[in-house]
């Protein structure tokens, strides 16, 4: 029987889902579901990972049963997920033996600072392309082997398997009998020598991993292994996985060199196309591994913002301004700016270009005439700041002259964010008809591993550009708001010092 559907598997920091894509491109059916997320503490993220596989499992159902599709009509399993976020369970029973420790998550400071302290900067950059940080897997798989007693001792026995949410899935839909990752999500462990293709066996040291509980690295478009039957009732083959940025990167059909795309998501990543030559950056920007269907890898530079649509989210369930996001809007076109008020979201420490772990969330410009317009379009406004810092960055990374940035996730959707975007970084930004491109690059690179799409010049005329954007406020007027973001990112900057401090000299006891 001729195969209808690619199933992307795209589980996310707040939610699972599930999207049927056919041979189109376009979205046949979908099904979500949100899931807990766990603050131990100030600054600690957790999630439950029995939790994720349930969700995920569910919607994979929801999404079938909609439409009344079936697994014989199903070409292959795609898989993007949520990056760093790491997993260590049971090899035997399954079952992890702690929550998953979470990408935003910053317990794990002080040990990077230790590192950094130690001189490592330069050994991690070279190797594995990132900066040494909290954010990455390295220090989360050894927080947790510290922490749970005999933890430690049972990894180096071959008890014990780590994965990101990636392995986690493929394992547990193949019932156990395949551990793996791709290129991509290896490539953000911070474990991981990009250019040798290979587990750092220096860093592991550092960190007391054993290898034996690390997974097998396979390229982004590979038939990885089947679900199992007790699982889903079918074998299928699960063929195609990446990081949710780099299939993004992918969905956007940035295939050449100095192709860009912006992902507003629960934070905010930016990906440039470098080809088959990583770039390595003076500017906090990471080289990483991009998305690719051959055994020759591609890199692409990436810049990270930690909280972007989350400062949206935190607007809607902290502070209860907002009943819903896309309401966000609505109030930023009631007023006309945000009466001088900005807000640098960096509840979780602040990504690239400045990296700083210990630097916290900021409203500066406050007068008695701020209402909660201004408050709400300072936050949005904020997302836009972000992604034109990175983009600044990469331009001058990579001289190339960027024209147009390609846009997914769901801030995208909000029409003020992206005009605004427009504004203050003088590019056409270009929004497609299927905004869900992560989703849409883990079911491309699955499809093409089983011939579903026969290359990618196929695939590229699935794109359509849903709206385009030109700016429309004035030059000078841009870069006197620019200036504005500029000094309040110096007001959070100064903020984190003493925090620097008091991390370094607890160290040093």
């Amino acid at each position: 029987m001729d195969k209808k559907y690619v199933v992307a598997i795209d589980q996310g920091t707040t939610s699972s889902r599930c999207i049927l894509f056919d041979r189109t491109g376009k979205i046949c059916s979908e099904s979500h579901r949100e899931f807990r997320q766990i603050f131990p503490q100030a600054g600690w993220v957790e999630h439950d990972p029995m939790e994720i596989w349930s969700t995920q499992l569910g919607v994979i159902l929801e999404a079938m049963g909609s439409i009344g599709a079936r697994f014989d009509e199903v070409a292959a399993f795609g898989i993007t997920n949520q990056r760093e976020t790491t997993v260590i369970w049971d090899k035997k029973t399954g079952k992890p033996i702690y929550n998953a420790i979470v990408w935003q998550c910053r317990r794990t400071s002080g040990m990077i600072e230790k590192m950094k302290q130690e001189g490592w900067t330069e050994y991690v950059r070279n190797t594995t392309g990132l900066l040494p940080d909290a954010y990455f897997s390295a220090s989360k798989i050894a927080w947790i082997l510290d922490q749970v007693p005999g933890a430690r001792m049972r990894a180096k026995h071959g008890e014990l398997l780590f994965g990101t949410i990636d392995t986690w899935l493929i394992w547990n839909l193949t019932a156990g009998k395949v551990h793996v990752t791709d290129y991509t999500n290896a490539s953000r462990t911070m474990l991981f020598d990009i250019h040798k293709l290979d587990w750092d066996p220096k860093i592991l040291a550092y960190f007391d991993i054993p290898l034996c509980m690390l997974p097998e690295v396979r390229p982004s478009s590979f038939v990885y292994g089947y679900t199992a039957r007790e699982v889903l009732g079918a074998e299928i083959p699960i063929a195609g996985a990446a990081g949710d940025q780099q299939a993004a990167l992918f969905g956007q059909c940035c295939f050449r060199p100095g192709d860009v795309k912006n992902t507003y998501g629960t934070g905010c990543f930016m990906l440039m196309n470098t080809g088959v030559d990583p770039i390595k950056s003076q500017n906090g920007l990471l080289t990483t591994i991009a998305a690719s269907t051959g055994e020759r890898v591609e890199y692409a530079l990436e810049g990270s913002v930690f909280v972007a649509g989350a400062a949206i989210q935190w607007l809607r369930d902290e502070m209860r301004m907002l009943k819903s996001t896309p309401q966000s809007e609505e109030y930023c076109t009631a007023v006309e700016d945000t009466n001088g008020v900005y807000l640098v979201p960096a509840f979780t420490g602040i990504g690239a270009p400045y990296w700083n772990q210990y630097a916290r969330g900021m409203m500066v410009g406050l007068t008695r005439g701020a209402s909660k317009e201004h408050f709400i379009r300072a936050a949005v406004e904020s997302l836009a700041y972000q992604a034109n810092d990175l983009l600044n960055a990469m331009k001058e990374e990579s001289g190339l002259d960027i024209r147009s940035l390609r846009v997914d996730g769901g801030a995208c959707a909000n029409n003020f964010l992206m005009q605004f975007q427009s504004d203050i970084s003088r590019l056409e930004i270009k929004r497609p008809e299927v905004i869900e491109t992560t989703a849409l690059g883990a079911g491309y690179l699955a499809g093409l591993a089983t011939g579903f799409w026969k290359d990618k010049s196929e695939i590229y005329e699935n794109w359509n550009c849903n709206r385009e954007f030109v700016p429309m406020l004035s030059a000078d007027d841009a870069k006197k708001r620019i200036k504005g973001w500029n000094r309040a990112v110096k007001a959070a900057l100064y903020w984190a010092e003493e925090s620097l401090e008091e991390e370094c000299n607890e160290g040093e006891q």
